[in-house]
């Protein structure tokens, strides 16, 4: 290619103006990559790799823009996406500047040790344990069927393209023959590995290829897998304090102890977790969106998470559960994606974002651990039916998985907006609630501290109303009490009517 014609496809350039850093921008038009992405990920890199110092101030948007060529929303919207993630901060008109990535120093000093990687002896020891380690994980509420107002976790199955899925899956029976009625691949429809693989790394920023996809039956086999492979009993494993019950639960199910650590506005207090257990086996937590709180976890605590699983040899279970649903800005990329050690299990699902029926969710695994995760599934259990997967892997190939997804925020936020509209009205005086951000359940605290959320929640229970009590999610963290609402399954014109019954249960078991 004449040198003329490849500059004219991908430009690069360092951009300085007085005030500001220079900043090398690589820019190739060649690629389906969006040209914000591009910049975003070029100052990103730039920051991580310290080429940019804390403190550094940014070319003006118009500046960058006009030295780049390109218009001056594209630089808009990638200075809006890192500081969002906590790489740059605002100053005002004085401009944009590289934030301060100094990660939290905890009092505990922790020596370094040899990482642990499983070896083959591992391997045969573990899968001659996999079929004895099969309890289930106690403590689930009981599931009644859809729909149930206020239910949470459960998506909007009236707005499932029921009629599309239902064409392709039989148009996939009739062409398949026999193709896929048999047990089908260990590993899993490899179609449906690839479409996971491009998707967790376009939509969540994720390093993955489909060798590294192990499929599952959902969240929670996942995380029982997940501890089956990397806990032995006596390990000791941080978990979110208020968080996941279920992961809690299926932990401890291979003789492994759980250490509570507190959560706040910025996620998992990384500092915490180590002052408790500084050399725990593994670490449990929803950093895109905290369950039950929802804090979405800072820059400055992801960066601590993951240089202390590197320099004592720890697993972090990333559970991300239902980031797609953000309702400001664009998804917060995964924690995954920052891991430069693979330390990181990311665990994903489609019961949010397609329906919980299909039983299918997915790891993305480092490469040292795809041998025994899978061999230690296999034990234990054959992955959901290949037709299923099969259709799967066309619905996202053929574009209708983003396409539902988007539409699912668009409702998920109308429809949080009549619950929030209905909490005023219905519960004034009872509640107080505030916008949630990413998800699909609102937090609600009672104004009276002295009233038992898990009374009312039974009360509530008793009259097809589900509110969780936060307390359900505690083990030593002192909250005041709340309920959990979600507003996903639940269409606005049913509100009003589930909310009345609400405030029922809530005077019922105030008068008793």
């Amino acid at each position: 290619m004449p040198k003329t014609k490849h500059l004219s496809a991908r430009r690069q350039q360092a951009v300085a103006r007085p005030g500001s850093a220079p900043i090398m921008i690589a820019l190739d038009r060649r690629t389906r990559v969006p040209l914000q992405r591009q910049i975003y990920i070029c100052i990103r890199d730039a920051i991580l790799g310290g080429r940019l110092a804390p403190g550094t101030r940014l070319p003006a948007s118009r500046t960058l823009a006009d030295d780049l060529g390109v218009s001056r929303t594209t630089v808009v919207l990638a200075y809006e996406s890192l500081l969002t993630e906590g790489y740059i901060t605002g100053r005002g008109s004085a401009g944009s500047f590289v934030a301060s990535l100094r990660t939290e120093q905890p009092e505990t000093r922790i020596t370094t040790r040899a990482v642990r990687t499983p070896r083959d002896t591992d391997i045969e020891r573990k899968t001659g344990r996999a079929l004895a380690l099969t309890t289930a994980a106690s403590g689930m509420p009981n599931v009644r069927a859809a729909p149930v107002p206020f239910r949470t976790g459960e998506p909007a199955l009236d707005l499932f393209p029921v009629r599309l899925w239902a064409r392709m899956y039989a148009r996939r029976a009739r062409h398949s023959g026999g193709a896929l009625l048999g047990y089908g691949l260990d590993a899993g429809h490899r179609p449906l590995r690839v479409a996971i693989a491009a998707y967790v790394s376009a939509a969540r920023g994720a390093r993955a290829t489909p060798e590294q996809v192990i499929l599952v039956r959902g969240t929670q086999q996942g995380v029982h897998l997940a501890a089956r492979v990397l806990l032995e009993p006596g390990d000791v494993a941080w978990i979110e304090d208020p968080g996941y019950t279920a992961a809690r639960t299926l932990l401890v199910t291979t003789g492994a102890s759980v250490a509570p650590v507190a959560v706040d506005a910025e996620g998992l207090i990384v500092a915490d977790g180590i002052r408790r257990a500084p050399r725990a086996r593994v670490a449990y937590v929803s950093p895109s969106h905290q369950f039950p709180l929802g804090a979405t976890m800072s820059l400055a605590r992801r960066l601590a998470l993951l240089e202390w699983a590197a320099s004592v040899g720890a697993w972090i279970l990333e559970d991300d559960y239902d980031s797609e649903f953000r309702y400001a800005g664009a998804p917060i990329p995964s924690l995954q994606g920052l891991d430069s050690h693979d330390r990181v299990i990311y665990l994903g699902t489609f019961s949010k974002t397609m329906f919980p029926a299909l039983r299918l969710g997915y790891l993305i695994v480092p490469p040292s651990l795809v041998d025994v995760f899978r061999a230690t599934q296999q034990l234990a259990d054959r992955i959901a039916p290949s037709m299923e997967q099969a259709t799967l892997a066309e619905f996202i190939d053929d574009g209708h998985f983003t396409r539902h997804v988007r539409q699912m925020r668009t409702a998920y936020a109308e429809r949080q907006d009549a619950l929030l509209r209905g909490v005023r009205r219905e519960l004034d005086g009872l509640v107080d609630a505030t916008p949630a951000g990413t998800g699909m359940h609102l937090v609600t605290w009672l104004r009276d501290p002295t009233r038992d959320a898990a009374r009312i929640s039974a009360r509530a229970r008793e009259r097809g109303v589900e509110a969780a009590p936060l307390s359900m999610y505690q083990i030593e963290a002192a909250l005041p009490p709340g309920l959990l609402l979600g507003f996903a399954a639940t269409r606005p014109a049913d509100m009003g009517a589930g909310l009345r019954t609400l405030r029922q249960a809530i005077e019922s078991a105030a008068s008793r």
